[in-house]
This record gives structure tokens, sequence and C-alpha cells, in this order.
């Protein structure tokens, strides 16, 4: 008879598979993990406290450090939230330039979990590929905020500035070759028989376990339940545009995996629209007080990350700074069920499970 001896074992919380700070305590019978407890705090942020303390504008450079794979996005929630409440009406074409750097920013993060997931699995290769053009959408970014990672390029009422001359039409020449790069991707990986093994039949949940653990994104919609807020409850101006809300139903690692290469391709066909829609002429920041104060109350907004449900929660004093600030992120919702997938499987299996829910530990921590 074999005989084997629990062992503890720290994985991170400083390694590249963990995808930042986050140390994991696994508890391994042989092979198989018994139990995991996922250890969060490293790189707290304290960003919800610190608002506190500052203008809404000042909050603006704090959203990016949270997600700071998908700045924009973060930078657009607060500015959303304040502008619902003092019920604030944006320029149509810092709208379109919004809708624009969000989705840029998307397939730029898609293109980071798709490059480092395959990278976790042992495959060095797409990684390259993967950074190779985010380079390219980090470069649009960075012409048309001035900063090449944290953005710092919402403004409440609209954008810090126009987009350059030229800029819509370098964007919309890399379309046609960004769409080539994604069907590359899927010869490259997405049908090699050791990649399939190691994917499909992993990590599997139900859609009521997804609910029960308040998962959101491609986390949630692997589980066949359509819920993308971008077409849900439509915000700024994604109404205007036909995109796929991306589902699969088997709810396992490949699953996830595929929803953000679709994704990647619903974000071009956004772009392509935005670019053919785009105003030829138009202020892009609304006529804004020099200090904004909400009326007295309470508002809440909510998104579509390319992690999920991202909302922003303002309690106002009708003071130039919050009396609370609360983001939900969806980071630290989709990390919850982590625990209950890593129990009875393999060790083996452990890189792969996490990388699929694409956590960015700036955001896990607040």
């Amino acid at each position: 008879m074999i005989r084997t001896e629990e062992m503890l074992l720290n994985v991170g919380p400083q390694h590249p598979s963990t995808h930042g700070v986050l140390r994991i305590v696994v508890k391994i019978d042989g092979e198989i993990i018994t139990e995991a407890t996922p250890v969060i705090g490293y790189l707290h942020r304290g960003t919800e406290k610190l608002a506190e303390d500052l203008q809404y504008t000042q909050i603006i450079p704090y959203t990016d450090r949270m997600d700071y794979l998908s700045a924009m996005t973060n930078n657009y929630v607060l500015c959303h939230a304040v502008e619902t409440m003092v019920n604030l009406e944006v320029p149509e074409r810092a709208e379109y330039l919004r809708v624009m750097a969000m989705e840029l920013g998307r397939i730029a993060s898609h293109l980071v979990a798709w490059g480092t997931f395959v990278l976790d699995l042992g495959a060095t290769s797409p990684f390259i590929y993967a950074f190779r053009e985010r380079e390219m959408i980090l470069n649009f970014l960075n012409e048309l905020s001035g900063a090449r990672l944290t953005f710092n390029y919402m403004r409440i009422g609209g954008v810090k500035w126009d987009a350059p001359d030229g800029w819509i039409e370098k964007v919309a020449a890399f379309i046609p070759y960004m769409r080539e790069q994604i069907a590359g991707y899927r010869d490259l990986v997405s049908g090699n028989e050791i990649f399939q093994t190691r994917v499909k039949g992993i990590g599997i949940y139900s859609a009521d376990e997804a609910i029960a653990y308040s998962l959101s994104g491609p986390n949630l919609r692997c589980t066949g339940i359509d819920q993308d807020i971008r077409k849900t409850a439509p915000y700024s101006i994604y109404e205007r545009f036909r995109f796929k809300s991306v589902t699969r139903e088997t709810g396992d690692v490949l699953s996830r995996y595929e929803i953000r290469l679709d994704e990647m391709e619903e974000s071009l066909k956004i772009l392509e629209q935005a670019i053919e829609q785009f105003p030829k002429s138009g202020p892009v920041l609304a006529k804004v007080p020099k200090i904004v104060k909400p009326p007295k109350g309470e508002g809440f907004v909510r998104i579509e990350s390319p992690r999920g449900e991202i909302g922003c929660y303002i309690a106002s004093e009708g003071k130039k700074e919050p009396y609370r600030l609360k983001f939900r992120r969806p980071s630290f919702y989709n990390l919850q069920i982590l625990p209950k997938l890593l129990k009875g499987e393999n060790i083996a299996n452990l890189v792969a499970i996490l990388g699929a829910i694409d956590i960015v530990l700036g955001e896990v921590d607040g």
C-alpha cells in the first residue's frame, strides 16, 4: 500500500504564474490538492480611503493603478459615476474617443491574458506575439493620452484632449492587421493537442455556481449566461454598435480562453463602427466647473471591463471630496471561486485554472 503524507506548499507571492503578488497556500496529498487558500494584500492600494481626501478630478490617476492592464475602463467608471450624479451631458465626440480608448484597452488586456496564460502552460512564442500586438495598441493609447500604461485620459465631462492628426486613420489600418493576427493565434495554439489536453474539462463550474460566487465577464459567460453590461444595460454610446456578447456552455478553462479570443474580434467590430460614425468636429469636454460637487446623496454605476463588472459607488455630502467611495472590482470577486476549483485537482492544473480566471492584483487588493 502506498503511503502519502500531506504537504503544505506556498505558491507565490513572488512568482510569474500567480500573475502578481498573490500567495496561494496549498495543501497537497501526493499530487492532489486537498485545500487552497489565496492570501491577498501584498499590493494594497488604499484607493478608496485615499479618495476621501481628494477632489473628484484628483481621484482619476488613482483609478489607473487598480486594473493597470485596463486603465481606461477604470478612468471611465469613476467619471461616469460623477457625471450621473451631477446629470452632466458628455459631448458626442468625447464619447466616441472614450469607447475607442476602452475597446483598444480591452484588446490589449485580453492579449496579456492570452499570452501569459499560454506561457503558464509552458509555451513561450505566443507570449512574444501577444506583446508585439499589445505594444502597437499601447503606442496608440500613448499618442492619445501622453502616457503608456496609467493613462489618466478621461475627464469628468469628456476626455483630456482630442485625438492627434492621423490617429483615427492609424487605428483603422490596425483593425485588419489585428484580425489576421487573431486568426494566427488560433492556428498556433487553439488546435494544439497538448494545449487541448491541458485545458479541456478542467476548472469546471456551473451557471448557478458562477452566480452564487458573483462572477462576471468571461468567467460568467463561459457558463452560458449572456451578461455583457455593454448590451444588457448599455452606457455611453454602446447601443449604437452591432456586436455579439460572446458565451460558451462548458464552464471550463478552454471556454474562458476561447471567449477572450472571440471578444477581441468583437472589439474590432466596435472600433470599425466607431471610426465610421466618428463626428467630424465638436468639443471633447463639456463645460464643467473647476471644482465638481455632486449633490448630497448616493450614486452607483457599473460597466463591462475586460475582467467583468466594475462598479463605482459614491456617497456624497455635497462637498468637493466624496464622503465614501467604493469600487466593485471584478478580479476580487472572480478570485473567490479559486479554492473550490482547486480542491481535488492535480497540482499541475493549478496555474492553468488560475491563469484562466485572469486577475490583476492591483484590482484584487483595491
